[in-house]
């Protein structure tokens, strides 16, 4: 049934492809009157394109609008079947000032009008000889994105990408740095629009060690078209790092100390004629902090017998990272164009505490039967590097938007966790148990894609492209038992394990870009992916993988009103595969109480997504948007905990045991809304606020859990204040419901943050002063887990208060080349 659905859903997007293509790539009748009018949208600062603006074409006598498009994503547009006439023509942009150009006549011997570049700005400030737009907005929605600039927000400049995208409309961002968006976890994030074998590890720690000072600005792609990869259920969330197209060499700094954080990042850039280059440097640090915990867990074993553990302890965490790289962009000719970039990340944590643990026994009438008390002393620490490179070429045609990119991009990723830990008797101290593990590991990823976009009409363009992608995923654990009367470690190979997973995917996409009846705006295609998998395990030898295709179609459709109002309904299919971490089969055993352990026999979640969205313009500045959603997803990934009395590992016997391990638990529906809106109250005060909504629904095949369904929403508001054109303050407040899961519930939390910043160097430079939850140095958390026998409630109180001061300053001289001296630069033909 499902292959028969994905089947006449692959059949549904190619035949509306090829019809289209039959009646928009017709000629056209010889007899046709009226003219053209053709032109490019760019951004004045940077000369970039600027997709999806908003073009209207008015008669200049009567103020009637008679025609209209939207740019398309090289920022380009053709006006079409212009009557002949004298019109004025309009174009704007959320984020940008509008620009209205009078006095083009359209005649039997001008029929074909080119306007040229339409440079949009915002309001400047002056950065030495150069104006630079510095006004956009801080949330713009467009057709297939929604981006934040994180310039623009004051507030999370001393923190980290975490506290970016908890700021962003649909991401939700938990105290511990999980990620979800529209409710769901399975997220592709990219640098720079490019994959990382740094995100495949520990998601969380990355994002907590990325300064919010290197980013540019975040992308957020809910429905992603068919020549993105399928990967990620929930979408696609692309964080762009600083870096200028501008002429002249250039550059910025950022630090940040603070009581809870301290980060710090270092941009340089050089442009001249058709060669650039740049550089970065950035590091961030979580000062040693101590979060209290408490676990209370009931079980009940096979027979009569019931247990209690209560575990109370300290734990003391600190993390840091770096990241760093160089990249170049070389326009050989007007048609040709070479980039490429080398980076390293490297990120790491350690997490050490103690633990006193009573562990209770009790008999079918209450009676206790045993009683002990342990103190638990653990240690662990991980760390996770990665090397980056990527290599693209460009080609562009005479005809215009007609276009071939070429890139491949590879990873090499490197990773290494450790725990330790020993449990002495509380009465007189001595140690009974105790292990440690080592688990290195290396994760490589390498990419290459070939993308073409073909012009047929004015009104019609096809893009495909091919892509492969070749992971290999390696693993081993080294497991070494204490003997408590030898007083030593040695090597348990009976626990010790390792992994070699491989994983090819081949991928082709075909998608269309054309305009039914001059009215609606229509984007399809269908995405095939075929995946090939070959692993190994110490444990059981090969595994039998059998190879799987799967067809992803999407479409869009959108339409622009001429009241700045913009409507868009798309679906979307998407896959999540495991990463490195469900797969890798490493038990940590750190506390012998609660065990973590991976699973290399995860199968691919499966996601389908129908969406509506609808943008409206306000005056002044402002904007609003609504968002409703429908998500679905089968063989659904989430961690699910089992009690066992007593359980295995290799030679081992561990009595009283939590085994957590991620598994595919079935189906999980959401339902939901988003309201976004940005109001500027006063010329003075500027309000943005976003609410999101879903309902969730689980079904899952175990005994404990069933049908589960929950109401979850987010609230957050955002003031910005200008006391002057220097002084600007900033205020923030976020609240999180409580969110179901398969076995139980994550627990609410609510964070505010305030800030102050003054510009100097005439806006080159300022300092700003930041506080973070300055009222409450904790955030209390309890979680609330049920399973077949047994209920564990976990409390945590984290430290989360900070207080930090930020200094950021520009330097250099920019230059901007216009247009005409860069086509000037070159005459070779195609």
């Amino acid at each position: 049934m499902q292959v028969k659905r994905i089947r006449n859903q692959a059949i549904f997007s190619l035949l509306l492809s090829f019809i289209t293509w039959g009646v928009y790539a017709q000629p056209k009748p010889a007899y046709s009157v009226g003219g053209k009018i053709i032109g490019r949208v760019l951004d004045s600062a940077t000369g970039q394109p600027v997709e999806f603006a908003s073009v209207s074409l008015a008669l200049q006598e009567g103020d009637k609008e008679v025609n209209g498009i939207m740019t398309d994503d090289k920022g380009a547009f053709t006006l079409t079947n212009v009557a002949y006439g004298t019109y004025e023509l309009r174009v704007l942009s959320i984020g940008y000032k509008s620009v209205n150009k009078r006095d083009i006549v359209v005649s039997k011997t001008n029929s074909t009008i080119n306007v040229g570049d339409i440079k949009l700005a915002n309001t400047a400030s002056k950065l030495q000889e150069v104006v630079v737009a510095t006004d956009k907005n801080t949330v713009e929605y467009k057709i297939d994105k929604t981006v934040y600039n994180v310039d623009k927000d004051m507030t999370s400049q001393t923190g980290v990408a975490t506290d970016v995208l908890k700021k962003i409309p649909e991401v939700e961002v938990d105290v511990d740095g999980n990620v979800e968006l529209q409710g769901n976890t399975d997220i592709r994030f990219l640098i720079n629009g490019k994959p990382s074998t740094i995100f495949g590890n520990n998601l969380a720690d990355v994002l907590q060690s990325i300064p919010a000072s290197q980013i540019q600005s975040i992308e957020v792609i809910t429905s992603p078209g068919a020549k993105y990869d399928a990967e990620g259920t929930a979408g696609i969330i692309n964080i762009i790092l600083k870096k200028s197209e501008a002429e002249g060499i250039n550059g910025s700094m950022a630090l940040t100390g603070a009581t809870r954080l301290e980060n710090g990042s270092f941009n340089l850039n050089a442009r001249k004629g058709n060669f650039g280059a740049h550089a970065f440097l950035s590091g961030n640090g979580q000062l040693t902090s101590r979060t209290l915990n408490n676990i209370n867990r009931s079980g009940q074993d096979t027979g009569s017998t019931s247990s209690q553990l209560i575990q109370n302890g300290p734990s003391n965490f600190k993390r840091d990272g770096y990241q760093t790289g160089v990249g170049f962009d070389w326009e050989v000719t007007s048609k040709d164009n070479i980039s490429g970039s080398f980076g390293y990340n490297y990120f790491s944590n350690n997490n050490d505490g103690n633990v006193t643990s009573k562990n209770i026994i009790t008999g079918p009438s209450g009676a206790i039967l045993s009683e002990e008390n342990d103190i638990i002393n653990l240690s662990q620490n991980a760390h996770q590097q990665s090397v980056d490179w990527d290599l693209a070429y460009k080609r562009t045609f005479n005809k215009k938007d007609q276009e071939l990119d070429v890139m491949v991009n590879s990873s090499i990723g490197t990773n290494y966790s450790y725990y330790m830990q020993t449990e002495q008797r509380a009465m007189n101290d001595s140690t009974i148990s105790g292990s440690y593990g080592n688990n290195p590991g290396t994760n490589k990823e390498t990419d290459l894609s070939v993308d073409y976009t073909q012009p047929v009409s004015e009104n019609f363009s096809l893009e495909t492209g091919a892509k492969t992608v070749l992971s290999d995923i390696n693993s081993t654990s080294n497991v070494y038992l204490l003997d408590p009367i030898a007083d030593d470690y040695t090597y348990n190979a009976a626990q010790s394990s390792s992994l070699d997973y491989k994983s090819n995917i081949y991928a082709a996409y075909l998608s269309a870009s054309f305009k039914l009846d001059k009215w609606l705006d229509v984007k399809t295609g269908v995405r095939y992916e075929y995946t090939q998998i070959n692993a190994n395990y110490s444990t059981s030898g090969n595994v039998d993988i059998q190879p799987y295709g799967m067809f992803i179609p999407s479409a869009i459709f959108s339409h622009t009103f001429k009241n700045d109002e913009t409507l868009k309904l798309s679906y979307t299919r998407r896959i999540q595969r495991p990463n490195y971490n469900d797969l890798n089969p490493f038990v940590n055993a750190g506390d012998p109480q609660y065990v973590f352990e991976g699973n290399p026999n995860l199968q691919p979640e499966i996601g389908d997504k129908i969406e509506l969205g609808y943008n409206k313009i306000l005056k002044k500045g402002g904007n609003m948007y609504f968002t409703l959603f429908y998500r679905d997803n089968t063989h659904d990934i989430q961690p699910y905990s089992t009690y066992y009395p007593t359980y295995k590992i290799g030679d081992s016997t561990y009595n009283d045991v939590s085994v957590s391990i991620p598994e595919n638990i079935g189906r999980e529906t959401n339902i939901g809304a988003n309201i976004f809106g940005s109001i500027p109250v006063k010329k003075k005060l500027n309000l943005r606020s976003n609410i999101s909504l879903y309902q969730r629904y689980i079904t899952t095949g175990f005994a404990t859990g069933g049908d589960i369904s929950g109401f979850n929403y987010r609230l957050n508001l955002n003031a910005t204040y200008k006391f002057s054109k220097t002084l600007t303050a900033e205020a923030f407040g976020n609240y999180n419901s409580t969110r179901i899961n398969a076995q139980g519930t994550y627990p609410a939390f609510f964070v505010y943050s305030f800030g102050i910043r003054q510009d100097l160097f005439k806006g080159n430079g300022s300092i700003a002063v930041t506080a973070t939850n300055p009222f409450n140095y904790y955030v209390n958390q309890t979680t609330n887990l049920t399973g077949d026998n047994f209920t564990v409630v976990t409390t945590r109180e984290l430290p989360y208060q900070s207080f930090g001061f930020n200094f950021t300053y520009k330097f250099g001289k920019l230059e901007f080349k216009n247009e005409k001296e860069k086509e000037g630069d070159s005459s070779e033909e195609n």
